[in-house]
């Protein structure tokens, strides 16, 4: 296991420009962690920095860390075949800048609807399935395996995110299995862990606490698909079972880089560096 820390955890110290993401990788570095994940356009943006492309790689190598994956939005639910063309090539660009970077791994994110019942994502699946399988085919050109998280609420439970999997059917297509994200659609983290983990290129280690429907606990918590409560916890302190998980994790097999993602209500590093030594504890 390569235990390391996604940028995006620390968006609130960038975003309040207390750090650079060349800062955020020399911090990265100092904890310990072994590789950083980039996710752009929280707290810094290539289209309007390009040489941030040399300076991100230049500076992970100069402090002796990988850079693991590289996480970026999309949505391949449009309203008209040149929109869906022109999303599919925004994403195959960003997978040239995965090269680039000289990562491996890459996420993408493929649908976004308001309507998430399992019958408007069966009609989609056809259209999503052909535009992953046009990019993890660019992807392979390079070596590099594309992959689909579970957020978003309508690719978000396990058996979706497998659906998508074989449906798509290339072998550098995977997940990014974040633990805590399956959550936000009301199923058991421990179940969903153990059914996909065969299917993980990457994994997101992340925590939140949860209340039940009924008892509102305020401002900083959102709802999952059912209407539990949700809040980002530091890894470790949350209502997760943190050690079961990893667990499954180990047990798995899997050796490859796990992210501590944060979105704690905490100072962004505090929070970060707690979650950081504590995975890095309980999995020891």
């Amino acid at each position: 296991m390569k235990l390391g820390i996604s940028s995006y955890s620390l968006y609130q110290a960038m975003a309040a420009g207390d750090m650079t993401i060349q800062d955020v990788i020399a911090w990265v570095a100092d904890i310990g962690a072994q590789h950083i994940e980039i996710v752009p356009n929280l707290g810094f943006d290539f289209n309007s920095n390009p040489e941030l492309e040399d300076q991100i790689r230049e500076k992970a190598a100069e402090v002796g860390i990988d850079i693991s994956n590289y996480a970026i939005g999309a949505n391949f639910i449009t309203d008209t075949e040149e929109a869906y063309e022109a999303e599919i090539q925004r994403v195959i660009s960003e997978v040239d800048r995965v090269n680039r970077l000289g990562a491996k791994l890459m996420r993408h994110d493929v649908a976004s609807r308001s309507d998430t019942t399992i019958a408007r994502f069966n009609e989609d699946l056809e259209l999503i399935t052909r535009a992953c399988q046009r990019i993890a085919d660019h992807a392979n050109s390079y070596g590099i395996t594309t992959s689909v998280e579970n957020h978003g609420y309508y690719v978000q439970a396990s058996d979706r995110v497998q659906t998508l999997i074989h449906a798509v059917d290339r072998p550098n297509f995977k997940t990014t299995l974040d633990v805590g994200n399956f959550l936000c659609v009301d199923e058991d983290p421990l179940s969903a862990v153990q059914k996909n983990m065969k299917y993980a290129s990457m994994v997101h280690i992340k925590d939140f606490y949860v209340r039940p429907s009924h008892r509102n606990p305020g401002e900083g918590w959102f709802k999952s698909a059912g209407g539990a409560f949700l809040r980002g916890a530091i890894a470790g302190q949350g209502d997760l079972d943190m050690y079961e998980i990893l667990r499954i994790v180990k047990q798995s097999g899997y050796d490859g880089y796990v992210s501590i993602e944060y979105e704690g209500m905490e100072d962004c590093r505090k929070g970060t560096k707690i979650a950081f030594d504590n995975v890095k504890r309980i999995w020891n």
